[in-house]
């Protein structure tokens, strides 16, 4: 496949409009909890709070990303697509955790911590959202 026959825009645009809701849904959430904890903890705890939030943004996007590309043409490939863009927003999750716990020192661990499990509970509400 030439370059120029893949769409500029499918790196960027995610066809279900409930992973688009969620993700934004975890932006604000991770922005509202990121100036939280900076007004009880300071820059570093703002800083901690909006890692926190950004792992499972950036995962979730893109998760999004991988089942929002291309045409299905069986249930098999339907499941295939399904557990490696699962696979990789795990694995991305991790890695993510792993970095920030790893070098940023200054880590505020409840304002990052809570942040990232309210994230994380806040991405099951697309199914709450019509398509």
């Amino acid at each position: 496949m030439k370059l120029s026959t893949i769409n500029k825009f499918a790196l960027i645009s995610i066809a279900s409009k409930p992973l688009r809701t969620v993700l934004w849904w975890q932006v604000y959430a991770a922005v509202a909890l990121t100036l939280a904890a900076g007004w009880w903890a300071g820059m570093h705890g703002a800083i901690s709070a909006l890692l926190g939030g950004l792992i499972n943004v950036t995962a979730g996007w893109v998760y999004a990303m991988m089942v929002s590309g291309g045409t299905v043409k069986s249930a098999g490939q339907t499941l295939r697509t399904l557990v490696r863009a699962e696979a990789s927003k795990i694995a991305l999750i991790v890695l993510q955790l792993w970095l920030v716990l790893t070098a940023y020192h200054d880590v505020v661990v409840t304002a990052f911590f809570a942040t990232f499990v309210i994230s994380v509970l806040v991405y099951p509400m697309a199914l709450l959202v019509r398509d």
